[in-house]
């Protein structure tokens, strides 16, 4: 029996060297795209700021045993690079950290 577990990943990443245009479409998407809107989700979030340096993804990845860390991280960032890609940019120097929620482990307050 396969088991499975899911990992959370967390993408950073800086926008391509962005034209006017480019620059203008991410701009007037910003308030839609807040840390404040940033959310571990199935199909990923992109989250940026007005300077337009630099952004950060953040998505859930279900995996298999066999799956190794550096396959999902991977999987990551090509969904990364597709979601900059519907917002009108490209991405270079992306970094990823990734969570396997199945190791977390919650204290609970003595009763």
């Amino acid at each position: 029996m396969i088991s499975s577990t899911t990992y959370q990943v967390l993408t950073r990443g800086k926008f391509a060297p962005l034209d006017e245009e480019q620059r203008a479409s991410l701009l007037a998407q910003v308030d839609a795209h807040g840390v404040l809107s940033a959310r571990f989700t199935a199909e990923g979030t992109v989250a940026y700021e007005r300077g337009l340096h630099g952004f950060t993804f953040r998505v859930l990845i279900p995996a298999s045993d066999d799956d190794t860390e550096e396959l999902v991280l991977a999987q990551a960032e090509e969904l990364a690079e597709a979601a900059v890609g519907r917002l009108g940019a490209e991405c270079v120097e992306l970094k990823s950290v990734s969570t396997d929620l199945a190791s977390i482990k919650i204290k609970r307050k003595g009763r």
